[in-house]
């Protein structure tokens, strides 16, 4: 019923072309770039990069399909898999059964100390969207991880404040880079590697086996998938690699984020096609709005969407979202995890407060529709998110027994951006996703990937909603609220504007500038590419050296 200083030598593996390492070595990269672990990559590599490339086509074959005004709907030919009720998926793994919890942020050795600390119940440790690509970042990254876990973290600053792991740590969940991202420092069979094969595989293959004999177990959240296919490559992946390093099968637990509006077409699918491996779906709020604007942005003022700060999760097409996603988890026994908090606490008490109360109304909403959990982006908010799920989970670690088979969402309801409760987008909402994009990026190509703007904690995502919705105002010529239009001119006095202001603050005028050619293109281009950090990766990030012969 399955639905259709540089490392010299080149590392040596038994079969076919050398790896190359092209990124440059620093203190202790040896210990994770073993020559074992990168014969491990490149086994993973010959195995399923075919796969994924054909995978990537097909994305652009739809996306394609999309630009030119074709619909979604429920596939056809997997009803089946969604009708029968009979199947249910692995389920949480030691560690994870409760959730209410997560926080998030990139495996940085101090922020990981602080996640791990923070009495929340999951650290999302993310080479994603919180981590700026650099070959530093990944690479320590990876360092950390096997620190924290071999509790080898003890760091003492200058000013004498100590940074070490408590006694009850929270549990580790890595996410990989998406799909469409390579990583170009380290070339198999002469070609850049999968980013995500990368990310995944230097965390099994170093800490997988540590985390078992810990009680835990290698745990991932999966980002970006668009359909069940992209889940069954990831699945034979797991199968895969637990072969090859000696890992029972089913040992991998997996949590998907729903973060693509195709893929919120396909939960169930998505789910039995992990079923050996699944725990469960997260319901990514800011890269389901980016993926929503970016497919229909060509189709016309019907899709388009009002100020980022005015979509709030109470929106008709955003609840219908959310409501599918919990239902279809439990049925399946998964846990349904929640968006993400974002506020950053703020030193004035009565913007602290007025950020706080958002932050509890949002958490209280999900624990009462029935989530499992929910994200925190700071730990300062790890108390307030678990005040709203104490409140309903008590002593029960979750809510799978919430079936919610009350819920009945139909494709209608989840394109159903019409519904709007707000109105037209405004020039404020104009300056801020510029003001948002422009700092975000200055930021992220100075190798920051979380970085705090306006009282928000900001990742890629919010930037790729902010430089979307930009293109998709222009390219419309929207009525602003108040009669004026977004033009180009108008955005680029904007870009201009803050461009300048950042320069008086201080920042890297050479980084400013590359920033801003980056939003220039992607927001104010003829077409919208797919993504901003492909681009900007291969032209701002790559710092390659040449191994010796």
């Amino acid at each position: 019923m399955s639905p259709t200083s540089r490392t010299e030598i080149p590392v040596e593996i038994p079969v076919g072309p050398p790896v190359e390492l092209l990124g440059a070595h620093e203190d202790r990269f040896e210990e994770i770039l073993t020559p074992e672990a990168l014969a491990f990559l490149a086994r993973l590599h010959r195995a399923f990069a075919g796969r994924r490339a054909e995978l990537l086509a097909e994305r652009a074959r739809r996306a394609a399909a999309l630009a030119a005004g074709a619909g979604l709907d429920f596939l056809p030919h997997t009803r089946a898999v969604r009708e029968d009720a009979g199947w249910r998926v692995a389920g949480a793994g030691p560690g994870l059964d409760d959730r209410r919890v997560e926080i998030t942020g990139p495996p940085e050795r101090r922020m990981a100390v602080n996640a791990l600390n923070s009495g929340a119940k999951v650290w999302l440790a993310d080479f994603e969207d919180a981590t700026s690509p650099t070959w530093h970042n990944l690479v320590s990254g990876q360092l950390n991880l096997l620190d924290a876990i071999q509790r080898r973290i003890d760091d003492t600053t200058p000013g004498g404040r100590r940074y070490r792991i408590g006694d009850s740590p929270a549990t580790i969940v890595v996410r990989p880079r998406g799909w469409h991202l390579d990583e170009a420092h380290l070339l198999i069979d002469g070609r850049p590697a999968i980013g995500a094969l990368v990310d995944f595989g230097l965390y099994l293959f170093h800490c997988g086996r540590l985390q078992i004999e810990r009680g835990s177990g290698p745990y991932f959240y999966l980002p970006k998938l668009e359909n069940h296919l992209e889940a069954r490559l990831w699945n034979d992946i797991f199968t895969f690699a637990q072969a090859e390093l000696g890992i029972a099968r089913g040992t991998i637990r997996a949590t998907v984020l729903i973060e693509t509006v195709t893929a919120a077409f396909e939960m169930d699918e998505i789910l039995y096609e992990l079923r050996e491996h699944a725990a469960g779906l997260n319901a990514g709020r800011w890269d389901y709005l980016f993926s929503l604007i970016k497919n229909f942005a060509r189709q016309g003022p019907r899709f388009v969407l009002p100020d980022r700060s005015s979509l709030t999760m109470t929106q008709p097409f955003l609840r219908a979202y959310t409501e599918l996603l919990v239902r279809t988890c439990h049925r399946r026994g998964a846990h349904a995890i929640g968006g993400m908090a974002a506020a950053v606490p703020q030193r004035d008490p009565a913007a602290n407060e007025a950020a706080l109360t958002k932050v509890r109304a949002d958490k209280e909403r999900e624990a009462g529709d029935g989530f499992d959990g929910s994200w925190v982006a700071h730990p300062g908010l790890v108390a307030t998110c678990r005040t709203a799920f104490d409140a309903v989970l008590g002593d029960h670690p979750n809510q799978l027994d919430r079936t919610r088979e009350d819920v009945e969402v139909t494709a209608t309801d989840l394109l159903a951006v019409h519904r709007l409760t707000v109105g037209l987008p405004t020039e404020q909402g104009v300056r801020a996703n510029v003001a948002v994009a422009l700092r975000y990026l200055t930021a992220w190509l100075g190798g920051a990937g979380a970085v705090a703007v306006f009282g928000l904690m900001e990742d890629v995502a919010t930037a790729e909603i902010a430089r979307c919705q930009l293109w998709q105002w222009v390219h419309h010529c929207s009525r602003l609220a108040g009669g004026s239009l977004a033009t180009p001119d108008l955005v680029r006095r904007l870009i201009d504007r803050e461009r300048a202001a950042l320069l008086a603050e201080g920042a890297d005028p050479i980084l400013v500038d590359d920033a801003t050619r980056i939003l220039t293109e992607t927001a104010l281009g003829t077409e919208l590419p797919a993504f901003l950090t492909t681009g900007a990766y291969a032209r701002h990030l790559v710092r390659l050296t040449t191994p010796a012969a």
